[in-house]
């Protein structure tokens, strides 16, 4: 049985030493593109904590997939997520990434 001391504790601020989060890494890459389509690979390692090949495989993985496309723009990359693509786990059959994206990226992010 908890406590009252720690069920009146604050949840830890973001960025604080955490074990594990609500989203997987590959949503919170998803996430980062979607709010910043021109965004470096470098910078979006260093948003989501991971290495920046881990991002680059997790992006590959997400272009792979469908849930976005790379075009190369000069020396630099841009980026566009699909709209009206299904969540992949079954427990979420019914609902699209569309849905992820209107509660998680600020409307005032533009959306190609």
């Amino acid at each position: 049985m908890a406590t009252q001391d720690s069920e009146s504790k604050t949840p830890p601020a973001p960025g604080s030493e955490t074990r594990w989060t609500f989203l997987t890494n590959h949503a919170h890459v998803l996430l980062t593109i979607a709010r910043d389509p021109q965004i470096r690979m470098r910078d979006v390692a260093t948003r989501v904590g991971v290495t920046e090949r881990a991002a680059q495989k997790i992006a590959a993985d997400l272009v792979e997939a469908g849930y976005i496309t790379r075009t190369r723009a000069g020396r630099r990359n841009s980026y566009t997520v699909a709209t009206g693509r299904p969540f992949r786990h079954p427990i979420d059959a019914g609902h699209e990434l569309d849905e992820l994206l209107a509660v998680l990226v600020p409307e005032s992010t533009p959306q190609p």
